[in-house]
Parts: C-alpha cells; structure tokens; sequence
C-alpha cells in the first residue's frame, strides 16, 4: 500500500519549468554564491548574519544539499537582499501603485527531492508579503527537514492533497483540499504530504527583514 502511494506521488509530480531554478541541476547553489561575491562578502560574514553555520552555506553554495524555504529566507537575510531575489536576480525596484501578474505555470520555481516553490509576484522588491505555491512531496518531518521557525506570519491554504501540519505548540491537523491556516511563524511548524498524490498548497509569508 506504502509502495502503490509513493508511485503515485511520484506520477503525480509536476515538470519543473524549462527556466526553473533547481537544486537538483545545481543552478541554485552558483547562483547564490554570485550574490554574495558580488557583494564582497565572504560565507563566515553571512554565516554570522543569518545564524546558518559556514559549513552548511558553503555545502547549499556548492548543490551537496538542497535549502528549505525556511533557509533561503535566512539567506536573503544574511546577503542582505530581498528573499525575490533568491529565485529571480532581475526584479524591479519599488514603486508607488504596483501591480504584478503572475500567470498560470510562470512563476519562478525552486525545487528539491522534498518540495517545489513556485514564487509569485517575484517581479516585485520590498513586498510586504511573499506568495508563493508549493508541492509538498515531504511524507515525514526527516524529509521535511524538520521544525521551521521565523519571524513574521504566513497563511497556508491548501489546493490539492492532503497535508498533516505539526506545530510546537498544538496537536497535529490534517488539512485537505480547501482548508486553511493562519499561524505565527515565530512557532516551529512544518507540513508533509498525506494524501496518494503530493499535495499542493498556496503559502504566503510576511517578508523577513533585517
């Protein structure tokens, strides 16, 4: 029965976009190293800012391991950009009465063995949020990479699937197709997947800043 799922789950999943920025193609790992030497920075400066440790940056820098959503936003903190410019490097600066449109399959993905982001509205800087969809292909908290904290709030909404949230504070939830969740992010929480096929959700999260 565990095996008929996991072959689902694996039919199930999307095809990352041609432009897509993947862990798994080791684009990620450069493009993260290009910031930070573009800003004469070296990885004990940012490891000291974001409070991941060297050893782990310079692994994400080098695609020997894939970073949660959770750690990019660290990083966009320690290199002092916004978390937009984790996925797409050529955003547009802030402006009064903006606007973005993301069309259907458009966004800019990140993807790894445990999840795939699809970030919305990435054209934009210094949002006040961060929408962005996810494919949860997580079935475990080890898979998921264990509790994510930060500051700020986010609200989760569920799409399709079936997903089991774990928080610090409360007993776990099952959430499906429709249900929703608004929670602080400062309380350690993470999802996995519990439905056949992996469940795709509509996250947004208030921007970390520095």
């Amino acid at each position: 029965m565990v095996a008929n799922a996991r072959a689902l789950s694996q039919q199930s999943r999307p095809q990352t976009p041609p432009s897509a920025v993947t862990a798994e193609n080791c684009d990620l790992g450069p493009h993260l190293k290009r910031i930070r030497q573009g800003k004469k920075l070296t990885l004990q400066a940012v490891s000291d800012r974001c409070g991941v440790a060297r050893s782990t940056l310079s692994k994400i820098e080098n695609s020997l391991i894939s970073p949660t959503f959770d750690l990019l936003q660290r990083l966009a903190v320690g290199l002092e950009i916004d978390l937009s410019q984790v996925f797409s490097p050529d955003s547009a600066e802030a402006s009064a009465g903006r606007r973005s449109i993301t069309r259907a399959g458009a966004g800019d993905v990140v993807e790894t063995s445990e999840y795939l982001y699809e970030a919305l509205a990435t054209d934009l800087r210094a949002k006040k949020m961060f929408p962005l969809k996810a494919v949860i292909r997580a079935r475990t908290l080890e898979e998921f990479g264990g509790w994510v904290k930060h500051e700020g709030e986010e609200f989760l909404y569920v799409l399709s699937g079936e997903i089991r949230l774990f928080t610090e504070v409360y007993e776990p939830t099952t959430l499906k197709a429709g249900d929703s969740i608004y929670l602080d992010s400062r309380m350690g929480h993470a999802c996995v997947s519990v439905s056949p096929q992996d469940a795709e959700v509509l996250w947004v999260c208030t921007q970390v800043t520095l």
